[in-house]
C-alpha cells in the first residue's frame, strides 16, 4: 500500500493548539463583516464561535480573509512566552493589512502590555468578556441587521467542521501550579450548570454533530464549585458532576451514531467511576482519558505543585485498563523543568516504560511572565531541554509504533474529517482526537463517503503515529448536517 504522503502525525506537535478555524459564506451586500483570528487552545475557540454567535445574531457577517473584514477580532493566547509573541504578531499583521482591531482572550488581561507594543488597537477586553467584546464592536462596526435573512444555524456560528463540536463545561482552575498562570488569567473554577450543558450538546448532536469534545481547564473538577447541585433534565434530575454529565451525554444518541471525548481529566479517585461507562457499549462515552500529568517524578510534580502523585496513578492506570481493556490514556508532560536532575528525567522515561500512554505529547519548559515556576532555582540549559525532549519522544514514538503495530487486522468504527481531490479519506478512530493525535487513512473503495460518516475499516497497515484501512461497512443512519454557517 501506498502511504499518504505528509501522513505522519509529527511528534513535536503541540497538544494545546485548537484546529485551524473553518470560516463560511460570503456576506451579503450592505452587510457589516469581521475578521476573526482565534489562537491557542480549544477553550479560546469555544470562546470565538460564541462570539461570532453573538454577532450574527445581530446582522455581522463573518469575513474568511481582512481585505473583506470591517474590523477584525484577535481572541489571544497567553499561555507561554512564546503565545504571547505569537499573538502579539497577529496583532500586528491585522493592523497591517485591515488597520481596525479589537483585542479579546488571555492576554487581554494586559492590556497596558499589548498597547504598549500595538497602541492602535481600538480595544482591548479579557477572556470570556462577551459583552465587552460585543460593545467594542459596536463602536467600531455600527450593527445593520436585517430580520428576513440574518438567520443563525441551530448550532451557531462554528469554527470546527459540521461533524464535531467542543464542549466548554467550566471555566477557570482551583489548582496553582507554578509553571501556570491561567488562574491569574481565567479566575477559579465557575462550572456551568448540568442541565445548561447538556442543552447546548442535545442541540449540537441535533444539528449533526456526530462528536462531542469536553473541554475545560479541569474536567474533573466539575460542579465542585455548585456543591454539586441537582438539575432539572428531561423527566428527571441530573447533578452537576462529571460522572452524572458524562453519562447524560452518552445518551443523547446512540453509541454507533455519537462520540463523546474527554479532555483535560485530572486522574482524582472519582475519575474511576467513569470507566464502567466507557466500558458500556450502549453508552457514547468513548473509552478515551486526555490526563495532563506533566510529569512523573514525585519531587519534580511537588516543584511544580501538581495536584498528583505518580505511584498512584499506575495503580490507577492499571485499574482502569482491568474495568476497560480498551481505553486510550493521552497526556502531557513538560520536560527541563527547573531543577529536574537527569536521574529525575531518567524516571519519568522509566515511568512512561510501566504506564505505556497510548498519546503522548511534549514540550520543553520555558518562563512565563508572572508564573512563580520563574523564580526557581537551577534552571535547565536550552541544549539540555531540546536533549531530554528528543529522547523523551524517542521512547514516545516507540511505544505508540508498537502500539499501533497491534491494531493491524482489528475492525474498528472511524469518523470521516476529509476527503482529498484523490478519493483519500482522512479519519480518526475512537483512540484519536482532532489535531492532537494520530489518523486512519483509507485510499481506496472511498465512493459514496462523505465528511462526518462512521465506518466500520479493518486495520491493514500500522505506523508510528497513524493507521491505514479498508472500509467495510459505514453507518447508514447518517444525519443532514446543519450549514457550516
Amino acid at each position: 500500500m501506498t502511504q499518504t504522503p505528509g501522513s505522519t502525525n509529527p511528534p513535536s506537535l503541540r497538544p494545546d493548539l485548537a484546529p485551524k478555524p473553518r470560516l463560511g459564506e460570503a456576506p451579503r451586500d450592505g452587510q457589516p463583516t469581521l475578521g476573526m483570528v482565534s489562537l491557542g487552545c480549544p477553550k479560546a475557540l469555544v470562546d470565538s464561535e460564541r462570539i461570532l454567535t453573538r454577532l450574527r445574531a445581530e446582522g455581522y457577517g463573518v469575513s474568511p480573509d481582512y481585505s473583506g473584514a470591517d474590523a477584525v477580532i484577535v481572541n489571544t493566547c497567553g499561555f507561554l512566552d512564546s503565545a504571547k509573541a505569537e499573538s502579539l504578531e497577529a496583532i500586528g499583521e491585522a493592523l497591517k493589512e485591515n488597520g481596525k482591531v479589537i483585542v479579546t482572550g488571555c492576554l487581554g488581561a494586559e492590556p497596558d502590555y499589548i498597547r504598549e507594543h500595538h497602541p492602535r488597537i481600538l480595544a482591548v477586553t479579557g477572556p470570556h468578556q462577551y459583552e465587552q467584546v460585543l460593545d467594542a464592536v459596536h463602536a467600531a462596526v455600527p450593527p445593520s441587521p436585517n430580520p428576513y435573512v440574518d438567520l443563525l444555524p441551530a448550532a451557531g456560528v462554528k469554527l470546527t467542521p459540521r461533524h464535531f463540536s467542543y464542549l466548554k463545561i467550566s471555566e477557570g482552575c482551583n489548582h496553582k501550579c507554578k509553571f501556570c498562570i491561567i488562574p491569574d488569567m481565567r479566575g477559579k473554577l465557575a462550572s456551568r450548570p448540568a442541565h445548561a450543558v447538556l442543552r447546548e450538546a442535545e442541540k449540537l448532536v441535533d444539528a449533526g454533530v456526530r462528536e462531542l469534545l469536553v473541554i475545560s481547564q479541569d474536567t474533573s473538577a466539575y460542579g465542585l464549585d455548585r456543591k454539586y447541585d441537582v438539575n432539572p433534565w428531561k423527566d428527571g434530575e441530573v447533578r452537576s458532576h462529571i460522572q452524572d454529565l458524562s453519562r447524560e451525554l452518552g445518551k443523547l444518541a446512540p453509541a454507533d451514531e455519537l462520540w463523546v471525548r474527554l479532555h483535560y481529566v485530572y486522574p482524582y479517585p472519582h475519575v474511576r467511576e467513569l470507566i464502567p461507562l466507557m466500558a458500556d457499549p450502549d453508552n457514547a462515552l468513548l473509552p478515551y482519558l486526555d490526563i495532563p500529568f506533566q510529569h512523573a517524578h514525585p519531587d519534580v510534580l511537588r516543584r511544580m505543585a501538581r495536584p498528583a502523585a505518580a505511584a498512584k496513578t499506575l495503580d490507577e492506570i492499571n485499574a482502569w485498563r482491568a474495568t476497560c481493556p480498551d481505553i486510550t490514556l493521552r497526556s502531557t508532560f513538560i520536560v527541563g523543568y527547573p531543577g529536574e536532575t537527569e536521574a529525575e528525567f531518567q524516571h519519568l522515561l522509566d515511568w512512561m516504560d510501566e504506564a505505556q500512554l497510548d498519546r503522548v505529547g511534549c514540550f520543553k519548559y520555558e518562563n512565563v511572565d508572572g508564573a512563580r515556576s520563574n523564580d526557581l532555582p537551577d534552571h535547565v540549559p536550552e541544549e539540555v531541554k531540546q536533549e531530554r525532549w528528543e529522547r523523551f519522544m524517542e521512547k514516545a514514538q516507540a511505544i505508540s509504533e508498537a502500539k499501533l503495530e497491534a491494531k493491524v487486522g482489528q475492525t474498528m468504527q472511524v469518523i470521516v474529517d476529509d476527503i482529498d481531490e484523490d478519493g483519500i479519506a482522512t479519519c480518526r478512530t475512537k483512540a484519536d482526537a482532532p489535531e492532537i493525535d494520530g489518523n486512519l487513512f483509507i485510499d481506496e473503495g472511498t465512493e459514496g463517503l462523505q465528511v462526518g460518516d462512521l465506518v466500520t475499516v479493518e486495520v491493514d497497515e500500522a505506523g508510528e503515529y497513524d493507521l491505514w484501512g479498508k472500509a467495510l461497512t459505514r453507518n447508514l443512519t447518517r444525519k443532514v448536517l446543519a450549514p457550516n454557517k
